[in-house]
């Protein structure tokens, strides 16, 4: 059995390497801290079981890194991990491709479990997702899809405490540019200003551009 982690953080790595020997004691958990670097590992290893890819990572997002997965590897299930329990965002990733979406508050049998279901052809989806009637209605209601792949970026340059005129120089976008961004990260968080914005991105698991 191969399996492929992608973190940016290696304790995070460590901590899943030793949780899936759990699934065979021969297990090989080849580990990778971007996405690049796990692309490189996919191709290099043609006979990989399944890739446990996390969600927020500093060269691309998970979905964008599930894009080009399914494009090159088809056959190979991915599991998303998250620090977020965003059901939007499982949901967005499940309609992508994913096999499986697991949070990182996830205890080890049940991320086992998941992984078991996932290697066995099946769809693992969170306990997150068997939400009341109610809450479904209201979800659908907001009809809010997840951040794109920009507004993350610029979600991470606010993370970080830059200006929009900073953010403009490492993005190397324009500052209405950013202010759009800005807006509607505002609106995805239903927040009026920069830093409720920042707290609310916090607390679902968004990190810092510099975060490592």
């Amino acid at each position: 059995m191969k399996i492929l982690v992608i973190d940016d953080h290696a304790l995070v790595r460590e901590g899943l390497h030793q949780v899936l020997k759990g699934l065979d004691e021969d297990a090989v958990v080849l580990q990778a801290g971007t996405c690049a670097r796990g692309f490189e590992l996919s191709a290099e290893h043609a006979d990989l079981d399944l890739v446990l890819l996390d969600y927020h990572l500093p060269d691309m997002t998970g979905l964008a890194a599930l894009d080009i997965f399914g494009k090159r590897h088809p056959e190979l299930p991915i599991v998303m991990l998250s620090g977020s329990a965003n059901t939007q965002i499982m949901r967005q990733v499940l309609q992508n491709g994913a096999s499986g979406f697991v949070t990182k508050s996830t205890l080890s049998d049940e991320l086992l479990h998941a992984v078991r279901l996932v290697l066995n052809g099946d769809v693992y989806s969170p306990r997150e997702l068997d939400a009341p009637p109610a809450v479904v209605l209201q979800e659908d209601l907001n009809n809010k899809p997840p951040l794109t792949q920009r507004q993350e970026l610029v979600l991470r340059e606010l993370l970080d405490g830059r200006s929009n005129k900073e953010i403009g120089t490492s993005l190397n976008v324009s500052d209405e540019t950013v202010k759009t961004h800005v807006a509607a990260i505002l609106r995805y968080f239903d927040v009026q200003n920069r830093t409720q914005a920042v707290v609310a991105a916090a607390r679902s698991g968004y990190r810092p551009a510099t975060s490592s």
